[in-house]
């Protein structure tokens, strides 16, 4: 169903975009110059994640600490190692980039796609070079109906096509409902997904000895992306790696 929905809508902007739509800025609303940029004020208020940052779950640092071989990992992911190998993120969650995540997840802003794919794979050239599948972390399916599209599976299929890469927007199931995480603690959050997620049998075969690439727009405790990486390895996956719009600076 994932699949169907994503693949129709970003059929649907592509054709219709260019030629029915002024081209806008998705987080701001006012027109720019082509489909795809920000505005030029919003642009200097964003912060990319580059480099120091830690190798597992993209938190960056202040200043290079790093050993020898230049690599970093926090505390927290050296205390509590993640289930996934590497973390990449395009941008830190801040005031600025949450404006333009919600405006996608929430307000129907699908010209982000544009935007946000090219960032995405900037940030996470590594992961995606060493990727064979690219995998969205799913909605529940009463949510997705609610919203009428996943935006995890829409950047997964924008990513597929601008990469090469194959993308299986519904590779993951979620096998039971979890309430919103948004005031949950990491503690929590790790409760109130465990086992949330499983891989859809039918897809069973395309994560046996792959590198998976797991999508989703914003990474907070990483308690959803570890519950989805576990499913992943559980079903033969060799690794999973995490991509994601958006990296939370602290809990």
């Amino acid at each position: 169903m994932q699949d169907a929905v994503a693949k129709n809508i970003l059929k649907t902007l592509g054709k219709g975009l260019d030629w029915l739509l002024p081209p806008l800025c998705p987080a701001t609303g006012t027109e720019v110059d082509a489909h795809g940029t920000v505005a030029p004020d919003y642009w200097a208020s964003l912060r990319f994640i580059g480099k120091p940052r830690c190798e597992q779950c993209s938190l960056p640092f202040p200043n290079d600490v790093g050993g020898a071989d230049g690599t970093l990992i926090c505390g927290a992911c050296l205390e509590n190692p993640p289930r996934f190998r590497r973390g990449r993120a395009a941008l830190l969650y801040d005031d600025a980039s949450r404006k333009l995540v919600l405006r996608f997840k929430h307000g129907d802003q699908l010209q982000a796609i544009r935007t946000l794919v090219p960032w995405m794979m900037a940030a996470g050239a590594d992961v995606l070079a060493e990727a064979d599948v690219i995998v969205p972390v799913p909605l529940n399916r009463w949510r997705l109906l609610k919203r009428r599209y996943n935006q995890s599976a829409l950047l997964a299929q924008g990513l597929a096509r601008a990469s090469g890469r194959m993308a299986v927007v519904d590779a993951l199931l979620r096998v039971r409902r979890t309430p919103p995480q948004a005031y949950l603690t990491k503690a929590e959050r790790e409760k109130n997904v465990k086992g949330a997620f499983a891989v859809n049998p039918r897809r069973a075969a395309h994560m046996l000895g792959k590198s998976v690439l797991l999508l989703d727009d914003v990474l907070t405790t990483g308690a959803t992306l570890n519950a989805c990486a576990t499913a992943l390895l559980a079903a033969g996956a060799a690794n999973v790696d995490v991509l994601t719009v958006a990296r939370v600076p602290k809990e």
